[in-house]
């Protein structure tokens, strides 16, 4: 084998530097769309955590309680600003992060390939918010409530005079909710990216079967495995009572499922278009009659 030449060296390296400054220019302009999203959610960060602390409020409220959060660290206020200002920053400059993304990889792309993917593109923010507006909506004020359920309110006793005291019952010990504000934003924000990343399970398996990865058939055949994968993922992602992990269940169920009908359509669709083209073979039929009756 020739060793190449050094112009044939140059000529390879020169679209590698192209690929790196267009890297470079798109992450450029994602972290700068990002950087002004997050110091713009900086300065208005007492109204989101307003919105984000509705839910506890709401459950506290239920049970005649004022709605109260505490500081345990002298710097924890300044943290929770700055956290809050991340998960908005990053929320506000999604879309554009998306279309630097977006920018960079479609010159590689055939033609069909970009109008393939670009459908996902813009599904897969839609469902995350979907996501997490079902936790914020749905599941934080059921855990929520379950969990202002174990609270006891301190009883203190009349004592009727100092000759009977000793026959009083005792106090009982107080348990009230005194929450930390920078323990009670993770716990919120751990639920909402949760619930929007279990939302991508459509977007994902469709992408999957897009790509040849997956199958109809496939996930049909490992309906099984996922229901007992979604009951634990229920188990562990929601408080132990049975209303919000059968919720749960459902809706991730669901998303499964629309995942198979997806990818079925999807399916459908390739077989028609290389029928037409000429291009179907018939062992690849056969097979796709086979995976039908294994279902």
């Amino acid at each position: 084998m020739s060793a190449a030449t050094p112009d044939e060296v140059d000529a390879s390296s020169a679209p590698l530097i192209e690929h790196l400054a267009e890297l470079r220019r798109r992450l450029i302009w994602a972290v700068l769309a990002f950087t002004v999203a997050m110091l713009l959610c900086f300065t208005v960060w007492n109204p989101i955590f307003n919105f984000l602390t509705r839910p506890i409020c709401a459950a506290l409220d239920a049970r005649g309680q004022e709605c109260g959060l505490v500081l345990i660290k002298l710097q924890e206020g300044f943290f929770v600003a700055v956290s809050i200002s991340f998960l908005g920053g990053f929320a506000l400059s999604f879309p554009i992060i998306g279309y630097q993304l977006w920018r960079f990889v479609a010159p590689g792309l055939y033609k069909t390939e970009r109008n393939a993917f670009l459908p996902f593109l813009v599904a897969s923010p839609a469902m995350f918010f979907l996501g997490a507006a079902f936790a914020y909506f749905v599941i934080l004020p059921m855990a929520f409530t379950f969990f202002l359920g174990f609270q006891q309110g301190p009883l203190v006793p009349l004592l009727p005079d100092s000759a009977t005291a000793d026959l009083a019952p005792l106090a009982e010990a107080g348990i009230v909710f005194q929450g930390s504000v920078q323990e009670y934003l993770g716990l919120t924000i751990k639920f909402i990216l949760a619930f929007g990343l279990c939302f991508q399970l459509p977007v994902l398996l469709t992408l999957m079967g897009k790509a040849g990865l997956v199958s109809a058939a496939a996930l049909k055949r490992v309906r099984r495995y996922a229901i007992v994968g979604i009951l634990a993922l229920a188990a562990v992602a929601t408080p132990p009572d049975v209303i919000s992990q059968v919720v749960l269940f459902v809706v991730v169920y669901g998303l499964y499922e629309v995942s198979i009908f997806l990818v079925q359509r999807m399916e459908k669709a390739r077989e028609a278009r290389l029928r037409a083209e000429g291009l179907w073979v018939e062992d690849e039929e056969d097979e796709v009659e086979e995976k039908e009756a294994a279902k």
